[in-house]
Order: structure tokens, then C-alpha cells, then sequence
């Protein structure tokens, strides 16, 4: 068990690790933005960066001790695993990059969503409930509705699946409401994985 234990804390620090150093590669990626305070203004404005810090400062908690509950890890999972099929599903096409920008990108939507998956997999508690979901749906609502804002004040907007200057407010919230089913899709997903992993590992302990 405290074998498990360290090897749950050292994976998740190598996570966080690979987590900062594409964040990193992110900011130096942004060459026509001198100023650095601009520069993370820039990266504020998408669900990509935020989720993966969000990530990351999970991820070094967790090394420094602190025990997840099953249902903030799984809701991280849904939340980094939009991020993954997001951009290759969509995005991923449409902004080819290279250099640092590469490296970010690879970091920050494929790297982080598998190797996050992969830890939950194998270390994350498992133990979540059906009413944990709607939970989980918080977060990407509290990012739709700040990035509608800032896009809305300063004409900037992170994805274009959300600029309502050009596709107009009506489009907009058509696609929000694909983008919700979708991810509600995952959600109930992610649970109902958890639930069978939870039921398997106490058949395991409880064989009889």
C-alpha cells in the first residue's frame, strides 16, 4: 500500500511536470506578444490553458499528499478529455503550428489528456454516484460563459465555435447546445466506467 501510495504521488508529480513545461512552451510560443503580462492574457482566454492548470495544480497537490475524491478526479478526467477531443476532433486542423508551438500543442492536448487518463485509470478513487455528474458540468459552463464576456467586450474571441460576431448569437447557441449534449455524453460515460471499475475492484476483495 505505501509502495502504491509513492508511485501514485511520483506519476502525478511527472504529470504536473510535463503539464508546466508545455504551459511554458505555450507562453514562449507567443512571439508577437512582448509584454509577459499580455502574453497570459492571451493564454486566459482559452478552455485548452486553464484546464490544463487547473490540472497541473491538482496533480501537485496530489504529490504533496492530498487525497483526491472520486468525484473531483473524475470530473478533471471530463474536463481534460474535452480539451483531447475537442482539438482533434475539430480543431486540430484548422491552426497547424510548429517550433515550441508544436511542442505545446502536443503537450497540452494529447499528452495530458492521455497521461491523465491513464493515472485515473490506475491510481484515482473510482467510487463516484450518478448525481456526482451534473457537478462535473460546472466548470466548462463557468469558462462558456466568461469566454461569451470577454469575447463580447473585447471582439476576441478563443474558438471560433463561439464567436458570436460572426456566426451571431443564434448560431452560438446552437453550438453550445451540441457542445453540452456532448460532454454531458462523456460525463455520464466517465461514470458509468468509474462505477464498473468501483464494482470490479470490490468483487476482487470480496470474492465470496
Amino acid at each position: 500500500m505505501f509502495a502504491r501510495q509513492i508511485f501514485t504521488r511520483l506519476t502525478a508529480f511527472a504529470l504536473a511536470v510535463v503539464g508546466l513545461a508545455a504551459l511554458r512552451a505555450q507562453f514562449d510560443a507567443l512571439t508577437g506578444v512582448a509584454l509577459a503580462v499580455d502574453r497570459l492574457w492571451a493564454m486566459a482566454g482559452y478552455f485548452t490553458i486553464l484546464t490544463n492548470a487547473l490540472l497541473v495544480v491538482h496533480l501537485l497537490a496530489i504529490t504533496k499528499g492530498w487525497q483526491i475524491s472520486a468525484a473531483r478526479a473524475a470530473g478533471l478526467l471530463v474536463a481534460i478529455a474535452t480539451v483531447g477531443i475537442i482539438y482533434h476532433a475539430l480543431l486540430g486542423n484548422q491552426f497547424p503550428t510548429e517550433g515550441l508551438g508544436w511542442w505545446a500543442d502536443l503537450g497540452l492536448h494529447t499528452v495530458m489528456p492521455a497521461g491523465y487518463a491513464l493515472w485515473w485509470l490506475a491510481f484515482a478513487p473510482k467510487a463516484v454516484r450518478w448525481r456526482d455528474v451534473p457537478q462535473w458540468l460546472i466548470w466548462p459552463a463557468i469558462y462558456v460563459s466568461y469566454a461569451l464576456i470577454r469575447g463580447a467586450q473585447t471582439g476576441s474571441w478563443a474558438y471560433g465555435f463561439l464567436n458570436a460576431d460572426a456566426l451571431g448569437w443564434g448560431h452560438v447557441a446552437r453550438n453550445l447546445a451540441l457542445l453540452l449534449l456532448a460532454v454531458g455524453l462523456l460525463c455520464c460515460a466517465v461514470a458509468a466506467l468509474a462505477r464498473i471499475l468501483q464494482s470490479r475492484m470490490l468483487q476482487s476483495r470480496n470474492p465470496d
